[in-house]
């Protein structure tokens, strides 16, 4: 069974889901390729820098995805970005308490080097939704 998602529709059903939220969004790029952040949400005086990918088939590209859009979205603080996000669709949840286990103490410091950091998993199939999670909500043990 091919549970690939592109980055497009991730983005997609994130923004739908964002949009009936009473959040303001950017412009969707004209692209794929151009620089700059995916998505920019905005409610109230918050604004969320949003770094967006899909889910893969292979393993290999998934995780090389996954360590792309975190350098992507940390980079967001130059910008000022005080809200900075990982957007992905729900099924990478199933393997984000492993990943995070995988790299222990190395995860935790990450989310306490950068508490702006969250993972969002977006749900792509009708109803869209999305949870918000911080980045260590993940990590359930550290060896």
């Amino acid at each position: 069974m091919n549970y690939s998602v592109s980055n497009h529709r991730t983005e997609q059903c994130l923004r739908c889901c964002l949009k009936i939220d009473g959040f303001e969004l950017s412009i969707p790029r004209a692209q794929n390729g151009e620089t700059g952040v995916d998505l920019i949400a905005q409610k109230g005086d918050k604004k969320y820098f949003i770094e967006v990918i899909g889910f893969k088939k292979w393993k290999s590209i998934r995780a090389k995805d996954f360590f792309e859009a975190f350098f992507r979205a940390v980079s967001r603080i130059k910008d000022g970005a005080k809200n900075i996000i990982i957007a992905l669709p729900e099924r990478f949840g199933d393997g984000l308490n492993q990943r995070a286990s995988q790299y222990g103490v190395a995860w935790e410091r990450l989310g306490t080097a950068f508490p702006e950091l969250e993972i969002w998993l977006v749900h792509c199939d009708q109803p869209y939704s999305y949870t918000q999670t911080k980045w260590n909500k993940w990590l359930t043990h550290i060896d």
